[in-house]
């Protein structure tokens, strides 16, 4: 696997709406190729549904050619028929990038977040914030769910950067936030 020029696809599963952003790593550094949603709402049955989350994974896979998948892992909520779904809809993500040869890593939501803005709490729109500003991109979308995928995949990127790029050691927060600006908020 290349590690400094590689290509990572984030997914954000949602049987209304999934959210995928892909990175390109370049010297050791995360440049947005692209970001978006499916809208599955207007599909009643939620096979079809599935369906369209398998082609549009494998559509995305096929343009982009990413190294490796980063997928938001279902959290744990009340309604139980919710989680049932979300499984399937991440099951169905996952298989598709399995059946095109692709490593597949699962983040919780809250190490996410804590990835991204230092805050295991943060809110979806915070988390948006700090990736346009660490990405340098406007989005206008009113869908965070593509936010939320392109989290992942940077969040892959933290956690797997080239060996030996993170031997620094800082001496507090000021001294961290000298060397890496686009991490402030």
């Amino acid at each position: 696997m290349r590690l400094t020029d590689r290509v990572i696809l984030g997914i954000d599963p949602g049987t209304i709406v999934m959210g995928y952003g892909l990175v390109h790593i370049k010297n050791n550094k995360p440049e947005l190729l692209s970001l978006g949603v499916v809208k599955l709402d207007k599909y009643e049955d939620h096979a079809v549904r599935l369906k369209k989350i398998f082609e549009r994974t494998i559509s995305l896979i096929e343009e982009y050619k990413p190294d490796e998948l980063a997928i938001e892992a279902p959290f744990f909520g009340k309604n139980v028929q919710s989680m049932l779904k979300l499984g399937r809809a991440q099951g169905v993500a996952i298989a598709a990038a399995l059946s095109k040869g692709m490593p597949v890593n699962e983040y919780s939501p809250k190490k996410i977040k804590m990835s991204i803005t230092g805050n295991g709490n943060a809110s979806k729109e915070q988390v948006a914030a700090m990736l346009q500003n660490m990405l340098q991109f406007k989005n206008e979308d009113k869908y965070l769910d593509a936010t939320d995928a392109l989290g992942a995949a940077v969040c892959h990127y933290f956690q797997n950067k080239t060996p030996g790029s993170d031997k620094k050691s800082y001496t507090g927060w000021k001294a961290f936030l000298t060397d890496n600006p686009a991490r402030k908020a």
